[in-house]
C-alpha cells in the first residue's frame, strides 16, 4: 500500500470517529513520512486532545514543530507531555522529552509519578520506573555510576537490564572483552536506566560511551521498542554487519 492511500484510509477512519487516538496517532506517523509536517503537528494535536495521556504523542508533535523551527510551541507541547509522561511513568518518552527541552535550552520540571506519591514513606522509588521496589543491596560497580546506581535503581529495574542486556549481547554476537563491544553494552545500560551525559557529569574520571553508529541505532530501536527483540525477526546481528 502506498503512502497516499496509507494517508487517506486514516484521514477517512479519523472522520469516522474523531474520539479514535490511535487513528490520529496512526495519521500523524503517515503525515510525518510524507513530510507533511504542519499536517502531522494538528494530527498529533487531535489524538491528545481525544487521549490526553497518550504521552508519545506530545514527544513526536513537538519533534514535527522543531523541524518547522517553531520551538516556543514545541516547547510547550513537551512541558505537557513530559508532566503526564512523569506522571504515568512513561519512561522512554519522558526521557526523549527531557532531551528535546534541554536542546531548547529549557528546564526540565521536577515531577513525580503516581507511584512515587503514593509511596509510602521510606519507600526505595527507582528513578527510572518511578514505582517502589527494592534497592540493590551494594553499588553494582566500583565507581561513581556504580554508586548512583544504587542510589537511583531498584533492584528490579537493574535485573530487567541484566535480562534484556544478556540478549542483546547474544542477538548482536557481542564480545565483552573487545573494547568497541564492551561501549556498546554500557551505552545499552545507560540509555535503559536513563544514566544521560547530563547526569553522567557528576561521575569522576567517566568517559561517555559513544558507539559505531550502526551499534548506537540498533540500541536506540531496540529501546525504542521497549527492548521488544522478537520484531527484527533475528536479523539484528545483520544490522551491524555480522
Amino acid at each position: 500500500m502506498d503512502l497516499d492511500t496509507r494517508i487517506k484510509q486514516f484521514e477517512e477512519l479519523v472522520a469516522e470517529d474523531p474520539s479514535n487516538d490511535m487513528a490520529h496517532f496512526s495519521l500523524a506517523g503517515a503525515y510525518m513520512q510524507a513530510e507533511r509536517l504542519q499536517d502531522a503537528v494538528e494530527a498529533y494535536r487531535r489524538c491528545t486532545e481525544a487521549n490526553a495521556e497518550m504521552s508519545k504523542a506530545y514527544q513526536l508533535g513537538a519533534q514535527a514543530l522543531i523541524k518547522l523551527d517553531k520551538s516556543d510551541e514545541a516547547a510547550d507541547m513537551l512541558m505537557r507531555g513530559y508532566v503526564i509522561a512523569a506522571e504515568r511513568g512513561d519512561v522512554m518518552p519522558k526521557q526523549a522529552m527531557a532531551d528535546l527541552l534541554r536542546q531548547l535550552g529549557r528546564d526540565v520540571p521536577e515531577v513525580k509519578s503516581k507511584a512515587e506519591q503514593d509511596a509510602p514513606p521510606g519507600s526505595f522509588v527507582c528513578r527510572k520506573t518511578g514505582k517502589a521496589g527494592h534497592q540493590l543491596p551494594r553499588p553494582p560497580f566500583k565507581t561513581d555510576m556504580g554508586t548512583w546506581i544504587h542510589e537511583n535503581i531498584s533492584k528490579e529495574t537493574f535485573d530487567e537490564w541484566i535480562g534484556l542486556g544478556t540478549k542483546i549481547i547474544n542477538e548482536l554476537k557481542l564480545d565483552l572483552s573487545n573494547d568497541e563491544h564492551d561501549v556498546v553494552y554500557e551505552y545499552g545500560m545507560r540509555r535503559f536506566l536513563g544514566i544521560t551525559p547530563e547526569v553522567a557529569e557528576s561521575f569522576e574520571n567517566d568517559t561517555y560511551p559513544k558507539p559505531q553508529g550502526e551499534f548506537r541505532d540498533v540500541i536506540d530501536q531496540i529501546l525504542g521498542r521497549m527492548g521488544d527483540l522478537e520484531a527484527f525477526g533475528g536479523q539484528l546481528d545483520q544490522k551491524v554487519g555480522g
